[in-house]
């Protein structure tokens, strides 16, 4: 995405997205990526977009995205696995737990949901299409 803005801001970039979601931080990364940019980024589901692939479609260009028939969307709040002591469990819970009020607050923003209506969509696993 990068490049291409450095090429022609004026023209679209487009984000196909088939993946079963990963890592929070580089969902969040590949989201700061697109606001960074001049381009406008229309995102189209061509298969699946679950956990935080469905978070970077949701990040398009308002009106610009797009989930193809047979696609799936499926969003849920994030999973940890914490291990260790107590204190580092404590820990990572606290993270997690921030992660997760800042994604409802970047969902809501994104699809004009209330912080209310999206925490109860992420309760668990739930498949928009």
């Amino acid at each position: 995405m990068l490049y291409l803005d450095s090429e022609d801001t004026s023209k679209p970039i487009y984000l196909y997205i088939n993946s079963p979601g990963g890592s929070v931080i580089s969902g969040l990364a590949i989201y700061d990526a697109m606001q960074h940019i001049k381009s406008e980024v229309i995102t189209i589901n061509l298969g699946l977009a679950a956990s935080m692939a469905s978070f970077i479609l949701a990040a398009g260009s308002r009106g610009k995205r797009l989930a193809l028939p047979s696609s799936r969307t499926m969003i849920h709040q994030p999973m940890g696995g914490a291990q260790g002591q107590a204190e580092d469990i404590k820990v990572e819970a606290a993270q997690i737990l921030r992660i997760r009020d800042n994604i409802v607050k970047l969902y809501s923003m994104m699809t004009g949901r209330t912080v209310g209506q999206i925490l109860d969509d992420l309760d668990r696993d739930n498949f928009l299409s």
